[in-house]
C-alpha cells in the first residue's frame, strides 16, 4: 500500500469514528481540551494565537478564542487567498463584524482584517483528522496546513478528540509534525516545546 492509499484509508476510518460522536460528547471533549490547553506554559506565554474556525466534526476551540481576547491576547484566524491558493493569518477583533463565510464555507476574517506575518504568531492551534503521539498529523488531503506550517517558527499544537488519536500516521516528505498534541486525556510533547 502506498502512503497516499494508507492516508486515504485512515481518513475514511477516522471520518466513520467521528460520525459516531454525539454533539454532547464532542462539546464535553472540547471543553476538556480547552482546560488542557489553558494549563500549558505555551498558552500562558503566547501573546498572539492563531486559531481555526471549527467545522462540525472538529474540536471546538471557539471558547478559547473568546477567552484569549478577554486575556488581552491578539487572536487571528486563517483567511484563504484565492489567487495564491493558500492561507494567510488575519487578526480578528470583533467576532460579529470581522467574520465572513470563506472559500470553503468556513468562517474566516473579512477583507478589512489586517494580515499578520507568521513570525508574529506565538502559538498556532491546528486541526486535523488524525494525530499520533509523535506529533504527526493527517489533514484533509489538500496540503494547505502543511505548506503553511513549513514556514512557521512558533509553537504548533494539534488538538484532537480521543477518537482521532492513532498508533501511527503514514507520512510523506512534505508532512509537518506538531510540537505537541492536546487531547482530553493530556498533552503529548514529542519534540521539545
Amino acid at each position: 500500500m502506498t502512503v497516499a492509499e494508507a492516508k486515504a484509508e485512515l481518513r475514511s476510518r477516522i471520518r466513520s469514528r467521528l460520525k459516531s460522536i454525539t454533539a454532547t460528547e464532542r462539546a464535553a471533549a472540547s471543553a476538556r481540551i480547552g482546560e488542557q490547553v489553558r494549563a500549558t506554559g505555551f498558552w500562558r506565554a503566547a501573546r498572539t494565537v492563531l486559531f481555526y474556525a471549527p467545522m462540525p466534526d472538529e474540536v471546538d476551540v471557539w471558547p478559547l478564542l473568546a477567552e484569549a481576547r478577554g486575556q488581552g491576547k491578539r487572536v487571528a484566524l486563517p483567511r484563504f487567498t484565492t489567487q495564491a491558493r493558500s492561507y494567510r493569518a488575519a487578526q480578528v477583533n470583533d467576532l460579529e463584524r470581522d467574520l465572513v463565510a470563506g472559500e470553503f464555507g468556513i468562517r474566516e476574517p473579512a477583507a478589512h482584517c489586517p494580515e499578520l506575518e507568521l513570525a508574529e504568531v506565538d502559538l498556532m492551534l491546528v486541526p486535523g483528522l488524525a494525530f499520533d503521539a509523535t506529533g504527526r498529523r493527517l489533514g484533509r488531503g489538500k496540503g494547505f496546513y502543511d505548506r503553511w506550517l513549513a514556514g512557521f517558527p512558533g509553537m504548533t499544537c494539534g488538538v484532537a478528540l480521543a477518537e482521532q488519536m492513532v498508533e501511527e500516521i503514514p507520512v510523506s516528505g512534505h508532512d509537518i509534525p506538531m510540537r505537541c498534541v492536546v487531547t482530553p486525556a493530556g498533552v503529548f510533547r514529542p519534540q521539545s516545546a
